[in-house]
């Protein structure tokens, strides 16, 4: 039952108790089940949802180190969460954490509804928009202690997208993977725009997750400008 990720979980400093390994039991059927009709994820083979979708989220654990085991008082936003990744596992461990998932496709809306309903997660709530319009939001400008992204889109777009929602003192978190050199490089000016700290490389050293996956991280050191983010399509288009 999940033995790969309880193991794996447990090298990064958390225990995943038998109703928390219950709850990612639950998450992962109604993953398959649902991607029958809605396109959630390219990874149909129970095992590799375990650790690529599940394991590879809790890798972000590694970035919020500062904080208690707990998550107590966390708020976490998981911009274009998808099939809830990675935003819903770190919810189940983290308990005492207020867990944002922000996502524009409407079905992926109805899942993330579901599955937070399903598993009972008070402490998560489903937001439906663009990063580029929630980004503009009092209510959700410069409001979260962590912003994480998973998308493959190159990390300067990704920053224009998260590092207006990251409040001061907070930390945004990008889930990469191979040589990240020369993108960082590129990125550096458009993060220094957006008020963020130079990026800094946490490797992801689990034996299971030997592919050179690591987290981008940048902490919020000044206010975003309030031109940024861009409207919708722009920062992925132009990046700055």
């Amino acid at each position: 039952m999940l033995e790969q990720l309880q193991g794996s979980a447990a090298m990064l400093g958390y225990e995943l108790t038998p109703e928390r390994l219950s709850l990612f039991e639950r998450y992962r059927a109604e993953i398959l089940d649902w991607n029958e009709r809605v396109n959630l994820t390219s990874i149909t083979d129970p095992d590799d949802v375990e650790v690529r979708h599940f394991l590879d989220s809790l890798t972000v654990l590694a970035a919020i180190e500062a904080c208690e085991p707990s998550g107590a008082g966390l708020r976490i936003l998981d911009v274009g969460s998808g099939a809830g990744l990675p935003g819903v596992p770190l919810a189940i461990v983290l308990p005492n954490a207020r867990v944002t998932l922000l996502e524009a496709t409407g079905k992926k809306v109805a899942f993330l509804t579901h599955i937070v309903e399903l598993l009972a997660l008070g402490n998560t709530s489903v937001l439906l928009g663009r990063a580029e319009d929630r980004g503009q939001s009092h209510s959700h400008r410069e409001s979260y202690d962590i912003v994480v992204a998973r998308g493959v889109a190159p990390l300067a777009a990704l920053a224009e997208l998260c590092l207006p929602f990251v409040a001061l003192g907070g930390r945004f978190v990008a889930m990469k993977k191979g040589n990240l050199t020369a993108e960082l490089a590129a990125s550096a000016v458009a993060i220094a725009r957006l008020g963020g700290a130079p990026a800094r490389i946490i490797k992801v050293t689990l034996p299971l997750l030997a592919d050179d996956r690591c987290l981008v991280v940048s902490d919020k050191a000044g206010p975003t400008p309030v031109r940024f983010p861009r409207r919708p399509g722009m920062p992925a288009k132009y990046p700055l």
